[in-house]
Parts: C-alpha cells; structure tokens; sequence
C-alpha cells in the first residue's frame, strides 16, 4: 500500500488504558545504523503493551519500552505474521487481525520500528527484520495495532495482562436517572452523569460544565442531540444525597467520540469541597426516531434521506452509501476517521462513531464511488457539509468501501431472549421471555412452523450474535432445556427489524406441532454472504432467439418454459426465448454455499452435472400492474467461481462432483448460451414491461442483505426485437427514481440498447 494511503487520521489519542509488560532476553547489541532489513537488536528487559481508546483489552496500539522511553511500530510492511508473534509475546495464542492507520488514536514519543517483517514463527518482535530502532520515515499517523484472538496461552509465566495503578481514568459512562417513570422506560435519556470508580460509581462537578461536554456524553451513550435540562428540579435531590466527584473539570470541544478523549481534570484525594457552588452534572439527550416512545415525536424527526448504512448485522452498523443524482454509491476508505464516521451516524440517528472501518469491512458496494479522503472536524450535520475529493477510477476500488459502527442506546432488548441447547454460543433453541396475566414472566418456545431465515435474522440481531446462517424449524437435537412451552408462533419479520416482538405474530398461540421438538432455532454468525447481480451485463447481453422445440427436451425437464409449451406439438414447432448473461458476483464477507449437504444434491443427466438448489434464480417478465406475462426459473446448474479479482484464489468448481459455491470477491457466470438462462416470451404480446432477474429469492441460503438480490430493466418488445434499458438493482436508485420506473415503464428516457 504506498504511502499516501496511510494517513487516514483518528482524532482520538490514548489517555489511560491497559499496558502488557513482557520481559525478555536479549544479548544482542542494539544496531541504529542499518537499513537494510535486520533482525532488531533490542536491550534486556523488552516490553510490550497495547494502549489506545476505544478498544478492548485484547487489542490496540502497539507500544514497545526501549532505551527507558515508550514508541510505537510504523504499519509500513506490517501483516499478520508480524501481529502473531506480538500477540503470542503478550500472552495470547494469536492473532485475528492488525489494523494501520492509527486505528487506536496517534501513538506518542518515538517510532521504533519501521519494515517489520516477521515470518510469523519469531519467540520476539525484535527477533523479526526491520530498518533498526529508532530509523523510521513514518509519522504517528501510520501507527500499527493488533487485535489478538481472547485466549491466553496454557501456563503463560509473565502475566502480560496488568492494570495500570492509576485511578484516574474514564472508561464506562451511564445516566443515573432520578425519576421513577424513567427508570423503568428505555432509553434512559436524562439523568445525573456517573462514571465508573472503583466498585460504584461518582459523578462530575458541574462548575463550567458547556453543552459541549453534553454533546460527547450524549454521543457515546447513542443519542445524535441534547436537550436542555431542568437543573432545578434536580438540584433539590441532589442536595440530599453523598456525591463523590470523581471529576472537577471537562473541557470537550464536542467532536470527541468518549469522554476519556476530553481534557479532564480530576479531584484530588483529600479535598474537602471538591465542586464549590456547584452540583452533580445532569445531561439530557435526543434520541434519534427509532428509539423514540413518542410516534407522534417520532414523525417530526427526520433523519438524513441521502445517507444509509448498508451490509450490517445489528443496529446502527454499515458500509456507508451517499445519494447523488438520484444513484446511491459508496465513500472511499482514503483518510476515513471516526471524526466523519460521527457525522454519519448523528445524521442517522444515532450517537457517535465506535469505530471507523476500512477496506469493505461490512461487505463491497457495486454502484458508484463518490467521495475519497472525506475530512469532517466534527460538527457537520452532514457527511456532504464535509470537504472530500471526488473520484477517479484509479482512485478507489470497492474493496476499500468505508464502513461505521455507531453507538445505539440501550434498549435491553437482548435479556428478553435466549437460545439453548447448541454446540456454541452463536446456535441453539430460540426462547423468548413473556408475561402472564399476573405480570409473571417465564421463559417459552416458538413454533418452527413459519420460521425462515427473515424470522432468524431478527432474532441474531437481538441476541447480538451478528447475521443469520440458518433458521431451523426442528430442533429435537438441542433438547437440553427444560422449557416446553410455546408462546410464540405465526412469526412473521421483514428482517429489518430489532427484536422479535416487532414482528407480526398470532395473538393467541396457533400451533400445529406443538411439540417441543419442532420449536424454532437459530445458527448465527459474525459474517455472511451478499450476492449481487451484474445489471449492466444483462443490458448487453440481451437477444431473441427462437430455438426449435427438440433442442428442448432438457429445459422442459427442468420446468424451464412456459405452461403453453406442454400443448405444443413436440418435437416440431420452436419456442421464442429472451436470452441473456448473468454475472453474480459475492460482494460480502463469507462464501455463498447451497443449504443442502452434496449427499442431497440432484445428479442431472441431461446436463451431467448435479443440481445443488432447487431454485436459484428467478426471471419475471411483469406488465405495467406488475403482474407476470412470462416467467422462469432456474436451479442452480452449479455454482462455481468462475472469475475472481485480483488477488483471491477460486475455490469451487462443478467438475468431479465439486465443491459447489461462490467466494467472497469471485462471481459465477451464468453465459446467455446455456440452458434455462432465458425467459419463454413465445406468448407475450408486444408492449412495454418491466423485466425482474431475483437470486436465492426463497432466502434459501442466509445473506447479509436481500435488498440487493432483485434487479429491473425497462423493456421494449415490438413483437421481433428487444430492447432493455434502465437496468439496475433493486435498491441502487433514490425512492423517487423508483417510483418513476415503475410508473413508466419503458419510457424513462433515451438510453436503449438494441442487440
């Protein structure tokens, strides 16, 4: 990756955390002058920590002690390997990932290291070559982190996991809530500001208090606004209780993402009157429209129509897409930082940024790029107010699509669900907690009978587990609970929804298999699949053919023609097919694998192939009402990679009995030339229609979206020749674009395609 491409900046800088000292030894003299890749000299005693905000105690910002000062490893040249052999020095087994870009904040003092390179096997970082410590051109921009896997290793002697002495630090935040009313009603969005000290909890002195201070605290707990709040009503209460200030003063200037990154400062021990002609801080927050109780307040509020968040199993998570001349498309990762991630979110809805993601962390878009090096400061009220550049095609690839995860309130919507019986955390038996008449809650099942993946989706989401792999509608096998109850049954979910109880249900239990036995279940998983389809392939690709009937037994033994083909006088006549490519590309972060098991799969001898789906993919012809003139449909000859990008290996094939699938970067071609790969308009009159390709449309294998699945084209028949234009997926244009397509089909402009 060359230079330029790491200096995307995070605003927030480490203040307090957790460092890992590690002692080894080393009787190697240290070398500064080389630089020509060399195993690094380092003194006795190395240490290593991982520091940065916001993080988890299994990664962060690499920092290494060396000559009595602490510096960090430039990402020049850094990999996995290099993040192993760090990770196994801290205690860990391995490593999951690095990040670069400062990703934990701008580390501080020197850059030791520059060039890393590691074959993964060193018992030392300082073992790997390097340019020497101290010999970097790197700037603390470029700062390397990992993320280690969370196991230690068996019988680790130095215990690299040691909390720093220090009290003063700022990690959990809450809003304490003095109101009977509100304590029971979430969001809690009012309240006195607590911090975490030691086993309780102290508040912040509100001598100088701004509404800056206000909008971090608010942004951290998910709320995108702040209200203004009645001190006095609070001030009467406060009197009356013991207050701990554990904070004196906070000067934020509003664009910081957690408290810890504001200037503090803290009470000293043994002040007597630690907030003089003050009280307790209280902050009250605005929630954005999904959390509010009010729906009446809810339809005033308008979040951003030109912004979205696709791709992300739970709430308030994405790849970013901007809307520009009616076409969504995606932001480039160049200078992507959680300052123009906040903005993103607060104009959804939503509170600040947790983390700013690069390189299509949460899947590939397939439209256009629009932005790159997209630079906020913070208080924009839109990613659009923000400077960035526009796009070349050498630019940015969708590879490097930017992504967000935002903080959400608490809503509590994970204690009312649980799943049992399963061979890890992320599987089992779904049980849901529901009330009697007497207000008594118990624990019940629900009826598999209408359970599918939409149902699982929802239920992945609330149990925070990630994306759905499957919905199951027996699980006799997970039979470990003593629940046998159904209290659920007649689910039925979009799969956009939050929790379960969203959903349409029966309001009184209507079960055929009431059996514990068939009860709904659930395997989820933190990636999933995406398939999209190449829309303007199919646009160029489009033609009339009139094959002659004994050229199709095999297509009617597949149910590939229409019903009128039945009463035709076989093997004479012919049947007029609109014939076309189709290029399905997975955009998302797991490979694309049949449902069923290959000891399931259909030999076909026609084709001599075996068939690993029933459906795969489904051609409509519809008319101006939406109504079907023509259809088809085609299972899936086999799924395979047929190409990939640059870089990623293909790994299914149909030959041999095969694994069948699609990679992740990889797309499978479907040429307009093979069987089935058409539509029979041997019936259809000549007009204007709508012509709809939708893959895996029975949601039969688990994706992390459906709502790219479809696409449209605007077609023209006049009864010889065919014309498609306006070819697009389902989601890729505005609603008013929509709309228009739909009103006018085949009439939206003058872009068509004669083949």
């Amino acid at each position: 990756m060359e230079k330029s491409r790491h200096t995307r900046q995070l605003a927030v800088s480490l203040l307090f955390g957790l460092w890992f000292p590690c002692c080894l030894t080393q009787t190697t003299a240290p070398s500064r002058a080389s630089v020509a890749p060399t195993p690094s000299a380092a003194p006795q005693q190395l240490k290593v920590r991982l520091a940065g905000y916001p993080r988890k105690h299994n990664e962060g910002r690499i920092e290494l002690f060396y000559k009595g000062e602490w510096g960090t490893i430039c990402d020049d040249d850094f990999s996995i390997a290099n993040a192993n052999v760090l990770c196994r020095q801290l205690g860990f087994v391995s490593a999951t990932g690095w990040t670069h870009s400062a990703k934990y904040g701008n580390g501080q003092g020197k850059i030791w290291l520059d060039n890393v390179l590691c074959n993964g096997g060193e018992k030392s970082i300082d073992l790997c070559k390097s340019r020497g410590w101290g010999n970097s051109d790197c700037t603390h921009d470029e700062d390397a982190g990992v993320v280690c896997k969370d196991e230690r290793i068996p019988g680790f002697v130095d215990s690299n996991i040691i909390d720093v002495i220090d009290e003063k630090k700022v990690e959990e935040v809450r809003l304490r809530p003095v109101v009977g009313t509100a304590r029971r009603k979430l969001p809690i969005t009012e309240g006195v500001v607590e911090v975490k000290h030691k086993d309780g909890w102290a508040q912040i002195c509100d001598v100088g208090w701004t509404v800056k201070n206000t909008r971090v605290v608010c942004g951290m707990l998910g709320f995108p606004h702040e209200r203004k709040v009645n001190k006095n009503f609070y001030k009467l209460y406060l009197e009356r209780q013991k207050n701990l200030y554990l904070l004196r003063s906070v000067a934020c200037l509003g664009s910081e993402v957690h408290l810890a990154a504001c200037p503090l400062e803290f009470s000293r021990p043994n002040a007597t009157a630690t907030c003089a002609g003050g009280m307790p801080v209280v902050v009250s927050c605005m929630p954005g429209p999904l959390f509010m109780q009010n729906s009446s307040l809810k339809k005033k509020v308008k979040v951003s129509s030109n912004v979205r968040l696709k791709g992300g199993a739970r709430l308030g998570e994405g790849r970013v897409e901007v809307l520009k001349d009616n076409e969504w498309g995606t932001v480039c990762d160049d200078r992507w930082s959680l300052l123009s991630a906040s903005v993103v979110c607060r104009e959804l809805g939503f509170g600040s940024a947790k983390e700013a993601l690069t390189g299509a962390r949460m899947g590939q878009g397939m439209g256009p790029i629009y932005m790159n090096e997209v630079k906020c400061v913070g208080n924009e009220k839109s990613i659009w107010n923000c400077p960035f550049k526009n796009i070349t095609a050498e630019d940015c690839q969708h590879m490097e699509d930017a992504a967000v995860r935002c903080n959400i309130p608490y809503m509590g919507l994970e204690n009312s669900i649980r799943i049992t019986g399963g061979r890890s955390r992320f599987e089992g038996r779904v049980e849901v907690l529901s009330s009697d008449t007497n207000g008594t809650e118990s624990w019940g099942l629900i009826c598999g009978e209408t359970w599918t993946t939409r149902e699982a989706m929802v239920a992945c989401r609330q149990l925070g587990l990630g994306y759905a792999n499957q919905g199951l509608q027996e699980t006799w096998y997970w039979d470990s609970s003593n629940v046998t109850e159904m209290v659920m049954s007649g689910v039925k979910c979009t799969g956009s929804e939050m929790a379960l109880s969203q959903c349409q249900h029966h309001k009184t239990v209507n079960c055929q298999k009431a059996a514990a036995k068939f009860s709904a279940g659930v395997i989820c998983s933190e990636t999933a699949s995406d398939l999209v389809l190449n829309a303007s392939l199919v646009e160029q690709t489009v033609y009339i053919e009139d094959r002659p009937l004994h050229m199709l037994y095999c297509a009617a033994e597949e149910d590939c023609l229409s019903k009128s083909a039945a009463k035709a006088n076989w093997p004479y006549g012919h049947r007029r097919l609109l014939r076309f490519s189709s290029q399905i590309h997975n955009v998302g972060r797991a490979d694309f694998k049949p449902k069923a098991g290959r000891h399931s799969w259909v030999w076909h001898a026609c084709h001599g192939h075996y068939h690993s789906m029933d459906v795969f993919t489904h051609y409509d012809l519809l008319n101006a009402n939406g109504s079907k003139v023509a259809e088809g449909h085609k299972a899936s000859f086999c799924l395979e990679d047929t190409e990939c990008q640059e870089g990623v290996s293909k790994r299914y094939e149909c030959a041999n009995f095969g694994d069948q699938g699609i990679t992740v970067g990889c797309w499978d071609l479907y040429r307009h030339d093979i069987d089935c790969q058409w539509l029979d308009i041997t019936d259809v009159k000549p007009g204007n229609y709508i012509m709809q390709v939708v893959i895996n449309p029975n949601y039969e294998v688990a994706e992390s979206d459906f709502t790219n699945n479809g696409m449209k084209c605007n077609c023209k028949y006049d009864g010889h020749r065919i014309w498609l234009h306006n070819c697009h997926i389902g989601d890729a244009f505005s609603e008013e674009a929509e709309k228009r397509f739909e009103k006018y089909p085949g009439q939206i402009n003058n872009r068509i395609s004669q083949l």
